[in-house]
């Protein structure tokens, strides 16, 4: 059950920047991520009184702060990095963010198997290849520190959800958004507004925000009730399911490494299923 919930949140989490994506593409990503957060954390509001996760503690609270201060340097690091124009550099070495946690957990105490952990080393190259790599035209420092900067922004953001979620798993992520509301509406003093998105834009906003913190829920869920480990890396496939959306709707060509990820990430889910 852990494994479908972090498959679950993979696939929420890809929908969700790829809608975030093409609306990214007509306003200023800044403005996206802050009207999504906000809309993220009205959903997670709702949630708790649903799910009747109220027992709030200092943990929780702290650790979910954490994870949205982090998540939110990862991001500015990301766009950044991406405004370089070196996207083949940028988005699959920040997709590796899940090694972080995952060595976390093994530290802490966690141990695989030989052949789930073969299948973890598939799934994270199979991340790595999805998203596209190009390193023929050479790497600059510039994309390649803000590619760094992304992946342990994204990777400490990951574990502290993980110590919040093995207690309160929607309270953690509610924390999270609290916290992330607070530096969007900031933002949006200082920008005057959410840079033109008007009522038109609703469906798509709404959409994002409630899958990204759905992914951020179930994510939270498969922590909960298995491995930290684990989760984090099938979790972090969410690149595999952007591309597809990407193919199938924008019909976007798909490079020869993205099927080679494809196919190593899939061989990675099924060890790590079946052992």
């Amino acid at each position: 059950m852990s494994a479908l919930f972090a498959l679950l949140s993979a696939a929420l989490w890809g929908s969700s920047d790829f809608e975030g994506g093409r609306i990214s593409k007509r306003y200023p990503p800044i403005s996206v991520l802050g009207a999504t957060q906000l809309i993220s954390l009205l959903f997670g509001a709702i949630l708790i009184f649903v799910t009747g996760e109220t027992n709030l503690s200092w943990k929780i609270f702290l650790a979910g702060g954490a994870a949205g201060i982090c998540g939110y340097l990862g991001l500015i690091c990301l766009y950044s990095g991406l405004s370089t124009g070196s996207m083949g550099v940028v988005s699959p070495i920040s997709a590796l963010a899940a090694i972080i946690p995952m060595s976390f957990a093994l530290i802490g105490g966690e141990s695989l198997t030989l052949i789930k952990a073969i299948g973890c080393a598939l799934a994270l190259a199979g991340a790595f290849f999805s998203s596209g790599p190009e390193f023929s035209k050479g790497i600059s420092l510039k994309p390649l520190i803000l590619a760094f900067g992304a992946a342990l922004g994204f990777g400490v953001a990951m574990t502290f959800m993980a110590i919040g979620a093995k207690e309160a798993p929607i309270l953690t992520m509610v924390c999270m958004r609290i916290c992330t509301a607070v530096v969007t509406i900031a933002i949006a003093i200082y920008r005057k507004g959410f840079g033109g998105l008007g009522r038109k834009n609703a469906p798509s906003l709404i959409l994002v925000g409630v899958a990204d913190f759905a992914a951020n829920a179930a994510l939270g869920y498969a922590v909960h009730t298995g491995s930290t480990a684990i989760a984090m890396v099938l979790g972090s496939l969410y690149p595999i399911f952007t591309v597809l959306l990407a193919f199938g709707f924008l019909k976007e060509r798909l490079h020869s490494a993205q099927y080679v990820g494809a196919v190593l990430a899939v061989s990675g889910v099924a060890l790590i299923s079946a052992f």
